[in-house]
């Protein structure tokens, strides 16, 4: 059997100068949900639009369900519904004649359009909103639009960029139990990026981690937080100005595996929490270090993803900048 994707040595590099992706490989089963985490920046897009054939790699090889994106585009076309950050429907028209102006762009056979619109809406809860004009839609029901317009087509493959961003913990969980549904009823291979740690863990089979254009960890969600070992112990501290050399020898201390540093905040990994704590609280008044608040913590996917990309996963800044631009769209 095919696989869904796959991608070998990848590279891609803009002007000339900027690399995007740096020697990228990896392989996706069909009918997984496989989630791409990354900073901003990482090569997550760049990535994606290279598998749905928008842009060429500047070398390696990819290919779709055996089919190569740059030499059979077409082919992989065929296989692919791709669903950008970016809305991708009109807000001045209704649910249903964007379905139906989709169905003709995709190729809907004339006698098969009316119920397989009719499926999607009903796949994707938005049949009694169906005739009302799209910029009247909440987020959620906006965002469940774009995606029934992908469901069209029955694709083999469907790339989701950020499928959720900047929607309500209700509308986010409401657009995978739906995309879940699909998944299994038609055996969909899903691939998308995410801002949300929780997302990634809890709707993906398997995760990679891209950062600086490199896949630097690969695994089932539970596989990389085993990864780490141990536990965390949290400190709140009351100043963010911990030198680096006290940092460094936390490091060197022989129960503790790992550090990371952000903001007030200072996370440990150490082997045993219960056993830890005391000579660590006593290395903390020795450098008089005061904290406001400790906690102990399992790892998390936020741990793994601050060991593997040097930073927590916010995207803050970008999920703003994507809603800002929506609301601009929907509004005319």
């Amino acid at each position: 059997m095919d696989l869904a994707v796959h991608v070998e040595d990848l590279v891609k590099i803009y002007d000339g100068k900027v690399k995007a992706l740096d020697g990228v490989s990896l392989s996706v089963e069909p009918g997984k949900s496989f989630a791409l985490l990354g900073p901003n920046g990482a090569g997550k897009t760049t990535f994606m639009r290279i598998l749905t054939t928008q842009i060429r790699p500047t070398s390696g090889r990819a290919s779709v369900f055996g089919f190569d994106v740059v030499h059979e585009g077409d082919k992989v076309r065929r296989l692919i519904s791709y669903v950008p950050q970016e809305m991708s429907v009109w807000t001045d028209i209704s649910g249903y004649e964007n379905l139906l102006i989709y169905s003709k762009i995709f190729g809907v056979p004339k006698d098969k359009r009316e119920r397989i619109i009719d499926e999607v809406l009903e796949q994707m809860g938005l049949t009694d909103v169906k005739n009302d004009l799209v910029r009247t839609y909440s987020g959620g029901m906006i965002r469940r639009l774009e995606i029934a317009c992908a469901m069209l087509i029955k694709p083999r493959i469907m790339f989701l960029d950020e499928p959720t961003i900047g929607l309500d913990p209700g509308a986010r969980k409401s657009v995978w139990e739906r995309l879940n549904v699909f998944k299994r009823e038609y055996g969909v291979t899903i691939f998308f990026n995410t801002h949300y740690m929780d997302e990634a863990d809890l709707y993906s089979d398997e995760i990679a981690i891209i950062n600086r254009g490199k896949i630097v960890a690969r695994g089932t969600a539970e596989e990389l937080k085993r990864s780490l070992g141990g536990e965390m112990i949290i400190l709140e501290l009351k100043r963010t100005d911990i030198k680096q050399e006290i940092i460094q020898e936390l490091r060197n201390t022989d129960f503790v595996l790992n550090v990371f540093k952000e903001g007030r905040g200072l996370s440990i990994l150490v082997k045993d929490a219960e056993r830890a704590l005391p000579p660590l609280i006593d290395l903390m008044k020795n450098w008089n270090i005061s904290t406001e608040r400790i906690s102990i913590s399992k790892p998390t996917l936020d741990d793994v993803f601050l060991k593997y990309a040097g930073e927590r996963l916010e995207g803050k800044e970008r999920i703003g900048e994507i809603m800002h631009m929506r609301r601009m769209i929907k509004g005319g």
